[in-house]
């Protein structure tokens, strides 16, 4: 199986959002973001990217926590996940996350450390803070998205 990964510092909400807008030319549906930082690192600003990058209207996005799941539509559909107050885990089999796994978008699961399973194809970002405004964001690509990914940045 294919694997990457790659690292990249942001500075400003901007940028990281910049970073989301560039991944989403590389994804596919089917594939998986699992994202995972602590609270108010930018998880959610990425899927922001992200959504740009899909064609969906980036304003709409938000921190699904209190819904758990929103559904936006763009070139592909994006499907954005919290699993912040997601304590249980029976909680998300009853989310039906295979028909997203399988689905014909892009999922983007914000604390994704908190679901007991994910596809072993899928692009994990993990993003620490550094201080104020700056962001270390970690890429690891497994199968046809760290190829996608590995030829976009070469």
């Amino acid at each position: 199986m294919v694997s990457f990964s790659w690292e990249v510092e942001t500075i400003g909400e901007e940028a990281t959002e910049t970073l989301g807008e560039r991944l989403a030319s590389c994804l596919q549906p089917g594939d998986v973001v699992a994202l995972s930082g602590e609270l108010g690192a930018g998880k959610t600003c990425l899927v922001r990217g992200l959504a740009r990058g899909l064609g969906v209207d980036d304003v709409l996005v938000a921190s699904p926590s209190f819904t758990l799941l929103h559904e936006y539509e763009g070139r592909l559909p994006l499907y954005h996940l919290d699993c912040y107050r997601l304590a249980d885990p029976e909680a998300m089999a009853e989310l039906g996350l295979d028909d997203y796994f399988q689905g014909g978008g892009v999922l983007a699961i914000e604390w994704a450390e908190r679901v007991p399973y994910l596809p072993e194809e899928r692009l994990e970002v993990v993003i620490e803070w550094l201080d104020e405004s700056r962001r270390r964001i970690r890429l690891a690509a497994r199968g046809a998205p760290a190829q996608r990914l590995q030829e976009k940045i070469a």
